[in-house]
């Protein structure tokens, strides 16, 4: 459950950054390199700030 909910927001986050770089500023590009970045760190450490925040704020567990 909790990495469908991870997956979803890092979608959503990627999605709403590129269509605000195309309608508003390209430097939104930089905010879509950060989730991708942070999606390639957690595949390497099995560790996920957005798995802790889950967590912690909605206790949500696998």
């Amino acid at each position: 459950m909790k990495n469908r909910i991870v997956r979803g927001i890092a979608g959503s986050f990627i999605l709403i950054s590129v269509l605000l770089a195309v309608y508003v500023h390209v430097s939104w590009l930089w905010f879509t390199a950060f989730v991708g970045v942070n999606l390639v760190q957690s595949s390497l450490t099995k560790w996920c700030l957005m798995d802790t925040i889950l967590e912690k704020v909605f206790k949500v567990k696998n």
